[in-house]
């Protein structure tokens, strides 16, 4: 079992109003084999959380730690931490012109093992990968994200997801623009991903209805760059009837570093 750790964990990003602070102490475990949803209204900083795993180099950690079966993370580049097992879809993908997926996909997995894939086992992954996800063979030879819908955006994140096959996951708003039907394609990759590696999966969501098929085990709600209360999957519940409206009033009413 491999274990990512995140304590006490402060963020900041450069604004031209100057230093913002997003992240103000956040402590999380997650292990292989278990899914944490992480709910919170707009600007509570749960990008900021994916983002600052994956390495981006607009936000500043400031203090705090994320290791991942206590190897520092925040020591690596980001293509380390890609080794390393570690695996961000991204809320809003970009396109990478003149990439076909086929050369990207084969490229990536190239850069994440330290090897090439057999040509003949590899087809075959990719193959089947693309008709689970219900993805025309087509799409293979199509350049990465360019004039892509939001549902073959994130299909295509998860493609990357089945075949690159990382420990963790952190999926950003990966139900953003989804219809239903798209919506339970892609829970089902995420969940056929999970079953076949032991993935352990870091879900950022505004809504309840992707946890209708990507059950977690832990519901973590983020208010104002800190996790305002945790529990199981009653809490995605109770938030889905009451909404944010009484964090939010204690976000106010404590100062802040109280």
């Amino acid at each position: 079992m491999s274990v990512l750790e995140i304590r006490d964990l402060h963020v900041s990003v450069e604004t031209e109003q100057g230093t913002k602070p997003i992240l103000r102490g956040v402590d999380l475990t997650i292990r292989t084999g278990e899914t944490h949803a992480i709910m919170g209204p707009n600007g509570s900083g749960k990008s900021t959380l994916a983002y600052t795993i994956a390495g981006h180099p607009k936000y500043t950690v400031d203090s705090g730690s994320i290791t991942l079966d206590g190897e520092d993370v925040l020591a690596m580049s980001v293509d380390e931490r890609a080794r390393a097992g570690l695996f961000l879809a991204m809320q809003y993908p970009v396109e990478i012109p003149g990439v076909t997926v086929t050369n990207f996909l084969r490229t990536a997995k190239t850069a994440v093992d330290g090897e090439a894939p057999a040509i003949r086992g590899w087809i075959k992954d990719v193959r089947e990968s693309m008709q689970n996800l219900r993805m025309e063979p087509a799409f293979a030879e199509r350049n990465v994200n360019e004039g892509f819908s939001g549902g073959e955006k994130k299909r295509h994140e998860i493609l990357q997801l089945e075949l690159l096959k990382p420990q963790f996951a952190v999926l950003d708003e990966t139900d953003s623009g989804l219809d239903v039907d798209a919506l339970k394609i892609v829970s089902e990759g995420v969940n056929r991903a999970k079953e076949n590696t032991g993935l352990g999966v870091l879900l950022i969501t505004h809504y309840t209805r992707i946890l209708r098929y990507i059950k977690p085990d832990f519901v973590h709600v983020f208010v104002a760059g800190k996790i305002a209360e945790q529990g199981g999957p009653e809490l995605a519940d109770r938030l889905e009837n009451e909404g944010y409206d009484r964090f939010l009033v204690d976000a106010v009413v404590a100062p802040e570093g109280a």
